[in-house]
């Protein structure tokens, strides 16, 4: 009888450690923060519980003194490791703090020591858009510059067209001037020639005698005529 009770004592005892080695522990967590193939900031927590509990991980980012919560997300442990991830670009040496509830009175602890960031951020893999945007809008923003003075060019050249007349009419303007100017001469002229100058008297009085006299010669031959008829 004796014998039978260690040997039950000691199969007890047995079953008890490897139900204990089986249970959901805090041990079987773990975190860490990291950078994903896009060069993002997250953090991954793995849980190794064979038993296979439904654990809830909550995340909380420390900052002096205060915390703010990151996220909330459940996981199924496995003795390979199953793992949860919470996207969250954190900043170089940023502390947060990890908790983990499974069961109702399994585990309702924090991952210890709480979990600090890399000194370095993660640097994006993505190539920066900004630059390749604001490249081709240089030339968009230079055309209408270098249209506009093309665009005034014509107008230039047409308000220079009626400058040039104006010029042209005023060099006219002198040279008609020019022409008029020794219009009176012409005119004096004109009227000597129409028999409104000063000799016309002179001239008048010496044709008159001219008929005078041409008719006293005819008059008198006329007489000499008859005379010697007679």
């Amino acid at each position: 009888m004796r014998i039978l009770g260690v040997a039950s004592a000691t199969a007890a005892l047995a079953l008890g450690t490897a139900g204990t080695a089986l249970a959901c522990n805090i041990k079987d967590f773990s975190a860490v923060a990291s950078c994903d193939d896009n060069g993002k900031g997250v953090i991954t927590v793995t849980d190794k519980d064979g038993s296979r509990q439904k654990a809830t991980v909550s995340v909380f980012l420390s900052t002096d003194g205060s915390e703010t919560k990151v996220d909330e997300k459940e996981v199924t442990g496995t003795r390979e490791g199953a793992t949860v991830t919470f996207s969250e670009d954190w900043a170089p040496g940023a502390t947060y703090r990890i908790h983990v509830k499974a069961g109702k009175n399994l585990v309702d602890q924090d991952i210890k020591p709480n979990l600090t960031a890399p000194s370095k951020a993660c640097a994006s893999s993505e190539p920066a858009p900004e630059p390749s945007e604001t490249t081709p809008s240089a030339p968009e923003e230079t055309a209408p510059a270098t249209v506009e003075p093309t665009a005034s060019a014509p107008e230039s050249s047409e308000a220079a067209e009626p400058s040039a007349e104006a010029s042209e009419s005023d060099s006219a303007a002198p040279a008609a001037g020019g022409e008029n100017f020794p219009s009176p001469a012409a005119g004096t002229s004109n009227l000597a020639e129409t028999g409104s100058s000063s000799s016309t008297p002179l001239i008048a009085g010496i044709a008159a005698v001219l008929v005078v006299v041409g008719g006293g010669a005819v008059f008198f031959g006329m007489r000499r005529r008859g005379a010697s008829k007679a």
